[in-house]
């Protein structure tokens, strides 16, 4: 089965997977089950950002497109 990967553009205009998560083995790329997962994942933290931007807690100016993130499958 496929795995799938959130990645971020860079300014250089590549992208870079550093989309971790933090468990009992300590921090790691993390590897979603579906495309679907992971678009959700981005959905999930462009939100968070939004809520802090809309409350005070960051700046207007320091959000994310939604086309800084892509899906990528990266195999199993």
């Amino acid at each position: 089965m496929s795995k799938f990967a959130v990645e971020q553009a860079l300014f250089n205009g590549e992208w870079s997977d550093h989309w971790t998560v933090t468990d009992s083995e300590g921090e790691r790329p993390e590897r979603f089950d579906s495309a679907a997962d992971a678009q959700a994942a981005i959905a999930e933290f462009l939100a968070d950002i939004q809520a802090e931007i809309d409350s005070g807690e960051r700046a207007a100016d320091e959000g994310y497109s939604p086309d800084e993130f892509r899906v990528v499958e990266v195999g199993k």
